[in-house]
């Protein structure tokens, strides 16, 4: 699996119940930036980088695609350095609950 199958797969794989009422953008910084709006129980993905994120994931590809597949821990990667995040925490947190991780590998 790689990165931009993952992004693709992304909407599919989103939980829009587990989201609820949120309204957030989340941006990951990885080698080609993407952005995920999330709004209404969706989720869309966007090229680039967008100055409105509510929290900023800066992992490398490799770390990405793992963590996205349930391979790596988000808690673990950011505890060992192979995840920084900017912005709103809590949210970050929150992430891996709204996606079927087997969906995306």
């Amino acid at each position: 699996m790689d990165m931009e199958t993952i992004f693709k797969k992304m909407p599919e794989a989103f939980n829009g119940d587990e989201a609820g009422d949120l309204s957030a953008t989340v941006q990951y910084k990885v080698s080609d930036p993407k952005y995920c709006v999330i709004d209404s129980g969706t989720l869309t993905v966007h090229d680039g980088v967008t100055d409105d994120a509510d929290v900023t994931l800066t992992l490398d590809d490799d770390d990405f695609v793992a963590l996205m597949t349930g391979e790596l821990n988000g808690m673990t990667a950011f505890m060992t350095g192979k995840l920084q995040l900017e912005g709103d925490l809590m949210l970050a947190q929150k992430l891996s609950s709204m996606f079927d991780a087997g969906q995306l590998s």
